[in-house]
């Protein structure tokens, strides 16, 4: 039996590396990642956005985060679904995020 919490944290780490190049805060602190859920068996769901549909790494960005949770001990498969609604807008970004790109 794994450990779906301890997994989580891994698997949200590993997210806090993955950056959209135009904007230095990770897609974890930006919001992109919208939900995550884990079976029993460590296969993980990741439904996210980006921050425009013509966003210049629309198609590598999630390549990347599919790679690197895959990396992660205990995930079994990973499928990563990418949605357009609810839109991204700066209200889904962390505080940190927003402090850190000077909006607070």
């Amino acid at each position: 039996m794994i450990d779906k919490g301890k997994l989580e944290q891994d698997i949200i780490s590993v997210l806090k590396t993955c950056f959209d190049p135009e904007i230095p805060v990770d897609i974890w602190e930006l919001g992109l990642i919208y939900d995550l859920k884990i079976d029993d068996e460590g296969n993980t769901y990741i439904k996210m956005t980006l921050t425009s549909p013509h966003c210049p790494v629309a198609e590598s960005l999630p390549s990347e985060v599919k790679y690197k949770v895959q990396k992660v001990s205990g995930v079994k498969d990973v499928y990563v679904d990418i949605v357009w609604d609810p839109p991204w807008s700066m209200d889904k970004m962390s505080e940190a995020a927003k402090l850190e790109l000077g909006f607070l």
